[in-house]
């Protein structure tokens, strides 16, 4: 089992997995450029070199990065779908320089636009992008929603037919969040309603599409489209919610990322990853 958390670059990439070391991380996420700016500049090859060095003497992988959250490439507006696009092809050729190998985006708002309209121009942005990165080995993950406003992506169905109308499918896939989709009205926290959650992803979206676990407990109750993440244990969904995850085998070999309030010290880190841990079943 991999367990781990996003990880800041501040000072460059290669200091995320210095930070992973000290939280106690298996696996990281991380922004390969800032998360609120549109271009960045050119990665140094000082830092890329850096950046994997640090990955094999520290032992702490980068299981994948996380889009900019000014990216939508639902959106109506034709001006800023092409800015998305850009900047979302530019971040899946640096997960490619830095050969992290997914990239876990959220699919967009249809800001008003309609919901089918704004997942038929998600479709075709991706189909776009694959397109123009004919050498592309990073796996875009369409990340599970919580349905605030206009958010897309909050049901199993609509992230399926995102999917569905992605032409080549190597590279596309699914992050979960735990925090979202509680929030969007599936249950985790008793067994019953977990496996009923897990059965229903299996058959909507297949689990084999499953890439990446968000592991975030909620601050606001279920079903409230509310996206508010909390420390394990300490929100609406609870321990054994978690526990059900961490024990089910058939989630044993994907990498799950905290995204959980910290400060500098990383200590709520390293809390949450102890927490999880502890949750885990000894054989």
């Amino acid at each position: 089992m991999l367990l781990g958390a996003h990880e800041s670059i501040a000072g460059g990439v290669h200091k995320s997995i210095e930070r992973g070391k000290q939280a106690t991380c298996d696996t990281i996420q991380i922004f390969n450029k800032s998360n609120s700016q549109w271009r960045a500049a050119k990665l140094k090859s000082d830092d890329v070199d850096q950046f994997f060095l640090l990955q094999e003497q520290l032992g702490v992988t980068v299981a994948t990065s996380h889009t900019s959250y000014l990216i939508n490439i639902a959106s109506p507006d034709e001006t800023l779908q092409e800015k998305s696009l850009l900047s979302l092809k530019e971040e899946m050729e640096r997960c490619n320089i830095l050969k992290i190998p997914n990239l876990v985006m959220h699919p967009g708002s249809h800001v008003g636009s309609g919901e089918e309209e704004g997942m038929n121009r998600i479709g075709k942005n991706i189909n776009r992008l694959f397109s123009e990165l004919p050498n592309n080995k990073v796996t875009l993950l369409l990340e599970c929603t919580a349905g605030q406003g206009t958010n897309l992506g909050y049901s199993f169905e609509q992230i399926a037919h995102m999917i569905d109308l992605v032409e080549d499918k190597k590279f596309i896939g699914v992050c979960l969040d735990t925090c979202h989709i509680f929030s969007a009205g599936y249950e985790l926290r008793d067994s019953k309603g977990y496996s009923q959650t897990i059965k229903s992803f299996d058959n909507i979206i297949g689990l084999k599409r499953l890439r990446i676990i968000h592991m975030n407990d909620s601050k606001k109750p279920f079903a409230e489209r509310k996206d508010r993440h909390e420390h394990i244990g300490q929100g609406y969904i609870g321990l054994e919610g978690f526990r059900n995850i961490v024990n089910d085998s058939r989630l044993r070999d994907i990498p799950m990322i905290l995204e959980t309030p910290k400060g500098d010290d990383l200590a709520e880190d390293i809390e949450n990853l102890k927490v999880l841990r502890d949750l885990v079943k000894k054989k």
